[in-house]
């Protein structure tokens, strides 16, 4: 069921396009198990019990969140969230689930075990998160993955933002132009890095090498910690022309990250029995 790392990321003509979805048909109807709890499901997807699961436990997480990050819009003093991305160059970051238990092995599986099997049951949590912000409202959306290091790529072999955005691509018929995007250098591993520490990390390196004055663009990534990568990419699709960047990622990752010793990233006060997650994502 794993796919091959997706080559080149243009947009399919119609013969590729109607190949892939009659693939994706005959997929759909496999019976396979779930990524989660090992029970019965189909097309390499969660089983609807887990699928219906991770979307309630989002929500009940808390109930409201902001729509510049996705974290809580409201702490437990009642004040707003201080978000640190509101000068960000995206409008919106959307995420399928918090990186915490039982959710996060999808992405580890992907990132770490190499299990491109993952990507159907993400790429379905992500699409349906998708739909329930309203981004396939406009179906003139284009999708852009992150750009992965080069240290990563010969790690792994595969970037998996790109290969997530060609599987949304498949679950929601949005284009996918993995061209628009390109890393011109890297910066230090983010992993251990604090939020001022990741920014500057990232500053200018991504660029975009075409123009796409007015595409509506949502940029791709499997995790988001601070969001200064989903910034400097959104600033870079921005320059080119870009009428609007919106991230989708799968995980949002609740980090206690330190503020280059300056206490909790955006003062975030998470609710009762949270789970933190330091160095998931970017």
């Amino acid at each position: 069921m794993d796919h091959p790392p997706a080559a080149a990321l243009n947009t399919p003509s119609p013969g590729s396009r109607r190949l892939a979805d009659a693939w994706h048909r005959i997929v759909a109807r496999l019976s396979t198990d779930c990524p989660l709890c090992g029970g019965a499901a189909r097309g390499a997807r969660l089983c609807r019990g887990c699928a219906d699961d991770l979307r309630l436990a989002w929500q009940a997480a808390t109930p409201r969140r902001c729509l510049r990050c996705a974290m809580p819009a409201m702490d437990t003093a009642g004040r707003g969230c201080g978000c640190p991305l509101r000068h960000a160059a995206f409008v919106q970051a959307v995420a399928a689930f918090d990186y915490r238990p039982p959710a996060d092995l999808l992405v580890l599986d992907l990132k770490n075990r190499l299990r491109l099997s993952r990507l159907r049951a993400v790429a379905a949590l992500m699409s349906q998160a998708a739909r329930e912000a309203g981004l396939c409202q406009d179906a003139s959306r284009v999708l852009v993955p992150v750009p992965a290091s080069r240290a990563s790529l010969q790690r792994r072999g595969f970037n998996p933002a790109a290969e997530l955005a060609r599987a949304v691509s498949a679950e929601l018929g949005w284009s996918c132009r993995g061209e628009w995007l390109a890393r011109v250098r890297d910066g230090r591993k983010q992993s251990r890095l604090g939020r001022e520490a990741r920014r500057l990390a990232v500053l200018g390196a991504y660029a975009c090498p075409v123009r796409i004055d007015g595409a509506r663009v949502v940029l791709v990534d499997d995790v988001m910690t601070t969001g200064s990568t989903a910034d400097s990419a959104a600033r870079a699709l921005v320059r080119a022309g870009a009428a609007e960047v919106v991230v989708l990622v799968a995980a949002r990752a609740w980090s206690e990250m330190p503020v280059d010793g300056a206490g909790a990233a955006a003062g975030v006060i998470p609710p009762e029995g949270a789970v933190f997650w330091l160095g998931a994502g970017r």
